[in-house]
C-alpha cells in the first residue's frame, strides 16, 4: 500500500467523522451522527468523489468494527438473560428465525436470491453496536425499555455470529462448532483468572498506579484483550465479531480500578477515531451501481428486515411495554448493518450470492440504519407518561423511568 495515498485517505476519513457532529448540530432535524458518517464515506468513497480507497484503511475499519462490539459486549448484563428480558429476546429471536427461514426459502424458490443461508441470517440480526451511541443520546438505555432492547440487541448480534461460525465457517459445521466451544472455554477462562490480580497482590497494585498515569495499564490491557480474542476468532475461521463481542462480556466482568474512567476513555478511543473510521468505511465500501441497477432489491430486504425481525416483537412484548414502546423496539430491532455487510463479503468470497443480493442487502442495512432510529427516536419523543397510564397493556408502575442499568 502506497503510503501516500493511505494518508490522504485517513485524512478524508477524519474530515468526515470531524464533520459530521458539527452537520448534525445545525441540521433542523435530529439525524444520528452514524447516518452522516455513512453518506460521507459515499461522498468521499471511490463511487462518487473517489477522494479515498477503502483497502487503504481495511485494518484499521476491522479495528473499528471490533471496539464497536466491544462497547456492546461491554453494555450487556448478562443477568439480564435470567430475567424477563432475556427471555422474551429469546422467543422473539427464534420466532424471526422461523419466518426468515420461510421468507427465503420462497425467495430461493423463485431464484431471487441463491445464498439461502446467509440472507436467513441476515434478516435476523441487530445491529445493537451500531444503535449504542443513537440509544445513549436519546436517553433510551433507562429503565424497562432499555433492559429490553440491550437484551433484544445482543440475542440479535451474538446469535447471529454463533450461526456464521457454524453454517458459513471456512473449516466446515463441525469445525466451527468445537471453534465457538473453544472460544466459550477462553472466555471462562480470561474472565476468571485476572481476579486473582484484583485480589490486592503486587500486579493488582501495579494495575492500579499506573492505570491513570503514562503507562495507562488498564486501557493497553484491554486493547490487547480485544486483538488477543480478534486474533484467536480469526485463526479459528470464526468472524472477528465474536471476538470482539466476547472481549466486552469479559471486560465488564474483571476490569480493575477506576471501571468510569475506563469506561470514558474506551469511549474516548472508540468513538473518537475507530469506530467513525469503520462507518465511513462502511459507506465508502457501497457497490451503488448494483443498487441502481436492481433497486427492488434494496427495498425487498429494507421490508423484509422489518417484517423478519421487527414485527415479532409487537406480540413478544405485548403486555410488558406499552404499544408506542414496542413500536420503538419493533424499528430499532430490525436495525441492522455489521453483520450484513460480513455476510455479504463471505457470500461473495463462496459464490453463492448474487453480487446485486449483496449489495442490495448492505444499502437495505444502510437504509435501516438511516430510517429506523431516526423514526424511533421521533416517537419517543412524542411519547409521554400519559401514554403508558393510558395503555391498558401495560402493568402498573412498569414504566421503569426510575430504573437504572448497572454498568
Amino acid at each position: 500500500m502506497d503510503l501516500s495515498e493511505g494518508l490522504h485517505t485517513l485524512l478524508s476519513v477524519s474530515l468526515v467523522a470531524a464533520l459530521a457532529p458539527m452537520i448534525a448540530g445545525l441540521l433542523p432535524v435530529r439525524v444520528p451522527q452514524v447516518v452522516l458518517l455513512i453518506v460521507g464515506g459515499v461522498l468521499i468513497g471511490p463511487e462518487v468523489l473517489a477522494w479515498a480507497e477503502t483497502d487503504t484503511i481495511s485494518l484499521l475499519s476491522d479495528v473499528g468494527l471490533g471496539f464497536l462490539f466491544l462497547l456492546a459486549g461491554y453494555e450487556l448484563d448478562l443477568q439480564l438473560f435470567n430475567r424477563q428480558p432475556g427471555h422474551r429476546a429469546l422467543a422473539a429471536w427464534f420466532i424471526t428465525v422461523g419466518i426468515a427461514i420461510a421468507v427465503t426459502g420462497a425467495l430461493a424458490a423463485t431464484d431471487f436470491v441463491h445464498a439461502f443461508i446467509p440472507v436467513a441470517i441476515g434478516l435476523t440480526t441487530t445491529a445493537l453496536g451500531t444503535l449504542l451511541p443513537i440509544l445513549r443520546d436519546n436517553g433510551m438505555l433507562r429503565g424497562a425499555f432499555g433492559e429490553h432492547i440491550l437484551a433484544a440487541g445482543a440475542v440479535g448480534e451474538f446469535l447471529p455470529v454463533v450461526a456464521i461460525a457454524i453454517f458459513l465457517g471456512t473449516n466446515g459445521q463441525f469445525i466451527g462448532l468445537m471453534s465457538l466451544v473453544f472460544m466459550g472455554l477462553l472466555g471462562l477462562l480470561l474472565a476468571v483468572a485476572p481476579r486473582l490480580a484484583k485480589s490486592g497482590g503486587r500486579l493488582g497494585q501495579i494495575m492500579r498506579e499506573g492505570e491513570h498515569a503514562t503507562s495507562q495499564t488498564t486501557l493497553r490491557w484491554t486493547v490487547a484483550l480485544l486483538l488477543g480474542l480478534l486474533v484467536v476468532a480469526d485463526d479459528f475461521g470464526l468472524d472477528v465479531v465474536l471476538g470482539a463481542f466476547l472481549a466486552g462480556a469479559i471486560l465488564r466482568r474483571w476490569a480493575p480500578g477506576d471501571v468510569h474512567a475506563l469506561e470514558g476513555k474506551l469511549d474516548a478511543i472508540g468513538y473518537g477515531f475507530f469506530i467513525p473510521l469503520f462507518f465511513v468505511s462502511s459507506g465508502m465500501g457501497l457497490d451503488l451501481r448494483s443498487i441502481a441497477e436492481a433497486p427492488e432489491r434494496l427495498l425487498v430486504f429494507f421490508v423484509l428486515m422489518l417484517a423478519c425481525r421487527g414485527l415479532p416483537a409487537l406480540l413478544v412484548y405485548r403486555g410488558v411495554l406499552p404499544m408506542r414502546e414496542r413500536v420503538q423496539l419493533m424499528l430499532l430491532t430490525a436495525t441492522a448493518l455489521p453483520l450484513l455487510v460480513a455476510l455479504s463479503e463471505i457470500g461473495l468470497d463462496s459464490g453463492h450470492m448474487l453480487p446485486e443480493n449483496a449489495a442490495a442487502l448492505v444499502g437495505a442495512g444502510v437504509l435501516s440504519v438511516i430510517a429506523f432510529p431516526a423514526l424511533a427516536s421521533v416517537i419517543g419523543a412524542r411519547g409521554s407518561i400519559d401514554d403508558v397510564a393510558a395503555d391498558p397493556e401495560t402493568p402498573d408502575g412498569n414504566d421503569g423511568s426510575d430504573a437504572k442499568l448497572s454498568g
